[in-house]
This record gives C-alpha cells, structure tokens and sequence, in this order.
C-alpha cells in the first residue's frame, strides 16, 4: 500500500461515502503497490473544504488512481518510484475513510477495537520510525563502501590512506555517531512500546519528546557521513562509484517532512518548560 499522506484531494460527502479526487506526489513503490492511502481535506456538501481545515485519511484500490509516469526525476532515492498519483472523481464508502486527528492520538485504535500493544503505538512512533531507520541504513551502507574503499587507497601524495591519522579519526567519529544514531531510534521505540504496553496512553509531550529523539538521530546519522565522504578523493565522485549513490541518498532522506527539526524540537522544548503547544506545533506529533 502506498502512502502519501498530505492533504491532496478533496472528500465531498455524498449518501455512503465521499466522492473523491485530487493529485498525490511522493507516492513511493505505487508501481508495486495494490492500494493508496491518501490524504484528503474533509469539505461541506458543496464542495468547500471544512473550516477549520479537518483532515482525512482515505484507502483506495489501485482501479481508483493512476499513476503519473516520469514524475519522478530526482537526484536522491531515485529507486524509491516515488511518482505522483491522481484520482478523479472516485466513490470512497464510509469505512475506507479515517479522520487524521484520531489516528495521530490514537483514538481511532480503540475506536475500532484493537487493543493489542502494536496497534495502540502512537503513530508518531511508527511511521516515522520506518524513514528514519531507512535514512540510517543508507548512512551506514555509505560507512561500510568507505571503509572498503579507503581500505587499499592510495591518495595524492602517493601515501596510503590507512597510515592517515585524520581520515582514520573521520571513520572512527562517523561510526560512533552512526551507532548512536541506531541505538538512540531502537532504544526511543523501546521506551514507548514499553509504556504502551504497561496500560499507558502517552501523552502529548512524551510523543513530542519522542519525535524529537527520532529528527536527532537521522540528522546526526547523515552529517556523520558528511564528515567522510569529502576525505574519500576526487574519484569518490564518480557515477560508477557507489558511494556518491549513497551520500544522494542519505541526504534526500533528510527532505522527507517527518526529519524537518523546527516545529518538532519547538513543541517538544515548549512541553519541556510546562507549556502545551497550539495549532502547527502539534502537527506529525
């Protein structure tokens, strides 16, 4: 099932459902994909959206939606297929509409009557926890090229990179960060799978707290590998190297909504310091 989740579409409804259109970039592995879930803004019978804006989660079937071809030209996670979706004018029954507000507290679980500790973890949690462990894998893939590659180097001043005391102090930093980066995001799971599973709804500032351990992580993660991609010569740069390949894609990780800091690190300071955030503080979280 591919998911982009962003308000694209409109949701008009109509005797059993909605009807149902709009267009979807970053809908990434649709070509592979059966089903869409899509974002959608909730709108009166006329056709307006709602105000305030309220938004919807949608489940289509891949009969509902076409898939735009080469909308996906990018210079990162090329493979990922990320193209973008349309749907006009679809008939969506009741039951494959949620409303985003009780999936991201975590109402809708219970609403539907799922009580087992996986389903009750906050979405906040989850979902992020999926691109940001990908964005550390692929630094880590980075890590390990550079390593072999720098293993038999010889670099400009005809020495072996490997008798280098700097480049050897580079690696030995990005792969402590690296494994903290990996041990802060499972160990932030752990804490709230605990917490969940001990009868607990988490509350706002412990999701917030959360979300900011799991942005910090995939930062510390890619600019780790910026500390060693530069010091791998001139000829790291090439298209049949590699590493280039995974230095693009770490950083094309970094554009994905869930990893932008600023409001996250805001609300979860504001929780920090007593205060309960408003309006676009509170949005992923």
């Amino acid at each position: 099932m591919a998911s982009p989740y962003m308000p694209g579409g409109l949701c008009v409804p109509v005797d059993g459902g909605y009807t149902f259109s709009g267009r979807w970039q970053f809908s990434s592995g649709t070509d592979h994909c059966d089903w869409a879930f899509l974002g959608a803004l909730a709108c009166t019978p006329d056709g307006r959206p709602e105000e305030p804006a309220r938004m919807l989660h949608v489940i289509i079937p891949r009969s509902d939606y076409r898939i735009i071809e080469d909308s996906w030209d990018t210079m990162g996670l090329r493979g990922t297929g990320s193209k973008d979706v349309v749907v006009e004018n679809a008939f969506v029954p009741d039951y494959r509409v949620m409303d985003c507000d009780e999936v991201i507290d975590g109402t809708a679980v219970r609403k539907y009557g799922r009580t087992e500790t996986l389903y009750l973890m906050p979405w906040s949690t989850m979902f992020p926890l999926g691109i940001t462990s990908a964005t550390i894998g692929i630094a880590e893939g980075m890590l390990r090229c550079a390593e072999e590659y720098q293993g038999d180097r010889i670099n400009a001043q005809g020495s072996r990179v490997k008798d280098d005391p700097y480049t050897m102090y580079a690696l030995a930093e990005a792969t402590g960060d690296l494994l903290a980066a990996r041990d802060t995001v499972l160990a932030n799971v752990d804490r709230m799978w605990d917490l969940v599973d001990s009868g607990k709804t988490p509350t706002f500032g412990q999701r917030a707290e959360g979300r900011r351990t799991q942005v910090q992580a995939a930062w510390r993660a890619v600019n780790a590998i910026d500390k060693v991609y530069p010091r791998c010569g001139g000829n790291a740069l090439r298209m049949d190297k590699p590493l280039q390949r995974f230095w693009r894609d770490a950083h094309a990780g970094l554009h994905h909504a869930i990893h932008v800091p600023g409001t996250v690190f805001h609300a979860s300071s504001l929780t920090r310091l007593g205060v309960d955030p408003e309006g676009p503080l509170r949005m992923m979280i």
